[in-house]
């Protein structure tokens, strides 16, 4: 249990870093940006019909086919 607290904390505590990051980015993004995807995705899993997007933040999307 206290591990898995002071993952959910240190989650918590990259949520404002990233938020800052990228308010920071002062351009609007036209093509694949290599930095920006190693800072904010932690990995991405490919299944039948959708594709999962986990954020080093710890929050996942779905994206369906």
């Amino acid at each position: 249990m206290l591990v898995e607290n002071a993952e959910r904390e240190g989650k918590r505590q990259r949520i404002p870093e990233m938020t800052a990051f990228l308010n920071a980015q002062s351009y609007e993004l036209e093509e694949y940006d290599e930095q920006l995807v190693r800072r904010l995705i932690e990995k991405v899993t490919i299944h039948d019909g959708r594709v999962e997007v986990e954020f080093k933040s710890g929050i996942s999307i779905d994206i369906e086919n």
